[in-house]
């Protein structure tokens, strides 16, 4: 009769653990859902928040050439990085050590 006992209780508890696993299967299923619900609205903060960064330079940047006092500076110097930046491309563009292909010759 003790062996038969052993085996019930181990029949419980094996019917037990089944029952945790589902549960704990469904609340990962969940979990899982909920992380990438909130993935996809990070991502689409975050992109939200790089065009706000934008549009505020922008807007700096007006203001300053516009004559604000207060963001003069900040445009004067944007401007200046822009025109250093396009007189290194011109200058690349300018350079003698690359030669055409000459397929004809």
């Amino acid at each position: 009769m003790a062996d038969k006992s052993v085996i019930q209780n181990i029949e419980a508890r094996v019917r037990q653990l089944i029952g945790e696993h589902r549960r704990l299967s469904g609340i990962c299923a969940e979990l899982t859902a909920e992380r990438d619900a909130l993935r996809k609205e990070n991502r689409a903060l975050e992109e939200r928040n790089r065009e706000l960064d934008a549009e505020v330079a922008r807007m700096q940047l007006t203001e300053g050439l516009a004559g604000g006092s207060t963001n003069r500076g900040k445009a004067r110097a944007r401007v200046n990085r822009l025109m250093r930046e396009v007189d290194k491309c011109i200058a690349l563009l300018e350079r003698p050590d690359v030669e055409p292909d000459r397929e004809n010759e």
